[in-house]
């Protein structure tokens, strides 16, 4: 973040600001020579599906403040329109940087090693009279043309839907020109090949094809002009909390999301100006809200054409995760758990585990009942397909659907509606609270009695994210974790008061409060002279009262070093503040998205993971669960994770004292170290370089000199505070 922006409460960063930082270190990558030519490719797509979401969201967000009159924003107290105005100034200038990686990188390496993009000028007459052939045969039946006039009024353009707009001229006593509006379905790819044009591979944009043919659209008049353009709709999601059915409700929200008020106008850079002034005033936009590109509207469309060069050499190399349970009797994932807990680091080990032992519980006839809370889902959940054959199956199974996860609420809507019809239990959660926690609770018949097996994660129930996304997932048969866990459902399906969670951290029941006694513990332990450190990685960390406790403990002389992938409002390294504290962000081949939070604790380390982050919603508007991991070998590997990150020299970005980013660069005698790259062999390894901040936790001569109680060692209601 620019120091130009530190206005308002200069001890935070404003979150937006943060957020396009973040973006800023994501497109560097696609910019940055090293990676694939492909994979910078898909860097610059995913730049350009956050900005939408930014815009959806954020953006949108601001705008309702600025027109309702409220003064400040943000825990920085930033005024409202000029976080506004300076938010688009940043936004304008990184669209610029990306269509320049476009234009004068992207392009000609693509066309250097035979991939080009051609535009009607590159096409022969021979090749444009066949094109012509399969605009008409293949496009030209799905699209609509509409001609603005006042039997016409202008269409309703869909959230993010690819448009173009025409100027039309007639001749005649009443001459006049108008406006003529084509929206693109969304199916149709917005990427066509070329088949037969020498060799490589050869594509062309659709918006350019039916350009070439507008006229075939238009009979008649005379095209004057012509320009796609795109707009981006206020997608927040608004409900009253006396809502009387929150699926239907939800059901109805979503469906109106579409008609949400236009907040962004993306139109091609050389749009004749009679066209872009009747669409700036159709949308009733100020110019700083239209996005001029001098290229593809739709970059994060590119994301197609990624999948569709088949050219593995500009790609990373394909990665298998490390097989860690083989695939075996139902019984022997239970069995292997009543031996102890198993931690899986994914997409690094591969994520089957978890879907087996949901399998194994569906066709286990000894398990007797099915917990599970779902946010985000894939089309073809391999966990819901379980938990639809369990309950089929006459098991009893409760699913927690959260039907409010931004942008998966129709596919959550859909699942929760085939478990119903299957014969399980579906609630919603907490009105007022999202059901964020990755859980998963089996009870299975044993000896004569009942034990439960669960399944805590950092990250989602969905397959596909998880060869994506770094994440934990912990498998436990532990009494001490599987009550409470037990106790969390509970809690989320009677809507009574949250019981006490002795042994785990649950927003927002106690997750605010121990997090700040777990901070307070280790200035105790640094005035005590005691080993005190923290060292955490997570996606975000926004929370006041969190940044507060980290400042005082850094003051105190603990030393605080924090892997935050995204947001951080926190600013690390400023004197008689924050000098203790250490901030880096790695973005790399996968996405950051596990949570581990390791206290020093005078030689005794504790060591959570979960799903929370410290967000103040994270914190306090959502259901969350933490797990200690009570194993040292467990613990252990742990550690060793959060020594890999800080030594990464090649994705790292170290936050500065003003509040921007810089790269990590190797010592001058050091090698280049990629955290990823590494752990994608060494799942569990140790980094090459030792770290004496982040303790192992098997040093016997530490825990006897801290004197300090270990977690695992506490009666299970033990737990409150340190």
């Amino acid at each position: 973040m620019p120091e130009a922006h530190a206005t308002g409460d200069a001890q935070y960063i404003d979150r937006d600001f943060s957020w396009l930082a973040f973006n800023r270190r994501v497109l560097s990558e696609a910019r940055n020579q090293e990676n694939p030519l492909l994979e910078r490719l898909k860097f610059l797509s995913i730049v350009a599906n956050n900005l939408d979401e930014f815009f959806e969201v954020r953006v949108a967000g601001l705008l309702q403040k600025v027109e309702s009159g409220v003064p400040v924003d943000g825990i920085a107290n930033l005024d409202c329109r000029g976080k506004l105005a300076g938010l688009l100034r940043v936004v304008h200038a990184m669209v610029a940087q990306q269509y320049r990686c476009w234009n004068e990188e992207l392009i000609p390496q693509l066309r250097a090693k035979g991939v080009r993009m051609l535009g009607p000028g590159d096409l022969s007459a021979e090749e444009t009279s066949e094109l012509r052939r399969r605009f008409l045969r293949e496009i030209y039946p799905l699209l609509t043309p509409i001609k603005v006039d006042p039997a016409h009024p202008f269409p309703w353009v869909l959230n993010k839907a690819l448009c173009l707009g025409t100027w039309l001229e007639e001749e005649g006593p009443a001459f006049r020109g108008s406006l003529g509006v084509v929206a693109i379905p969304r199916a149709l790819p917005r990427v066509l090949p070329m088949p037969g044009k020498g060799e490589g591979y050869n594509y062309v944009f659709i918006y350019d094809v039916i350009k070439l043919f507008m006229g075939e659209l238009f009979r008649g008049y005379r095209i004057r002009g012509c320009a796609s353009f795109r707009v981006t709709r206020n997608s927040n999601l608004y409900m009253t909390e006396d809502a009387s059915n929150l699926l239907d409700t939800v059901e109805a929200v979503v469906h109106n999301r579409r008609k949400g008020n236009v907040v962004r106008l993306e139109i091609e850079e050389e749009t004749p100006a009679r066209i872009r002034k009747a669409l700036m005033e159709n949308f009733g936009l100020e110019p700083e809200l239209v996005f001029s590109a001098p290229g593809p509207v739709n970059l994060n469309r590119l994301m197609g054409l990624y999948q569709m060069v088949p050219m593995g050499e500009l790609k990373f190399p394909p990665h298998s995760p490390r097989a860690i349970v083989p695939s075996a009797a139902d019984d022997d994932m239970f069995h292997r758990l009543r031996g102890r807990d198993l931690l899986l680091h994914h997409p690094f080990e591969s994520f089957d585990p978890v879907t087996d032992f949901i399998r194994a519980a569906a066709r286990d006839p000894d398990v007797l009942c099915i917990k599970q809370t779902l946010y985000r889902t894939s089309a073809e959940s391999p966990v819901m397909y379980a938990l639809l054959e369990a309950a089929e199956s006459g098991k009893e199974v409760t699913a927690v659907v959260e039907l409010q996860a931004r942008f998966d609420e129709t596919s959550n809507i859909q699942w929760a509606r085939q478990l119903q019809d299957k014969g399980g239990t579906v609630v919603y959660g907490l009105v007022g609270l999202k059901t964020h926690c990755k859980l998963s609770l089996v009870l299975r018949r044993e000896g004569g009695g009942i034990r439960e097996y669960a399944h805590v994660g950092t990250g989602n129930y969905h397959p596909g994210t998880a060869r994506h996304y770094t994440d934990f997932s912990l498998l436990t048969a532990d009494r001490n974790l599987t009550e409470g866990i037990s106790g969390i459902f509970n809690y989320l399906t009677s809507h009574s008061k949250a019981p006490e969670f002795p042994n785990l951290l649950v927003g927002p029941v106690n997750f605010l409060e121990e997090t700040l006694r777990l901070i307070r513990n280790e200035e105790k332990q640094a005035a005590a002279g005691k080993s005190a450190s923290i060292s955490a990685k997570m996606n975000a960390l926004i929370d006041r009262d969190v940044i507060e406790a980290l400042y005082s403990a850094s003051r105190a002389g603990v030393r605080i070093r924090l892997v935050v992938r995204g947001i951080c409002a926190l600013r690390a390294g400023v004197a008689g503040m924050s000098e203790n504290i250490e901030v880096r962000s790695v973005v790399g081949r996968f996405l950051e998205h596990s949570r581990v939070y390791h206290f020093a604790n005078g030689g005794d380390p504790l060591v959570f993971i979960g799903s929370g982050d410290w967000m103040t919603r994270n914190l306090r508007e959502r259901v969350e669960t933490l797990v200690p991991i009570a194993d040292p070998e467990l613990r252990g590997r742990l550690e060793s994770v959060l020594r890999v990150y800080w030594a990464d020299t090649v994705k790292a970005h170290s936050m500065q004292p003003g509040g921007g980013y810089a790269r990590v660069k190797p010592a001058p005698d050091g090698d280049r170290f990629d955290a990823q790259a590494f752990l994608m062999e060494n799942p569990d390894g140790e980094p090459p370089v030792a770290d004496p901040e982040i303790s192992a936790s098997g040093v016997p001569e530490a825990r006897a000199a801290s004197g300090a109680e270990s977690f695992q060692s506490r009666p299970a209601k033990a737990y409150i505070g340190i």
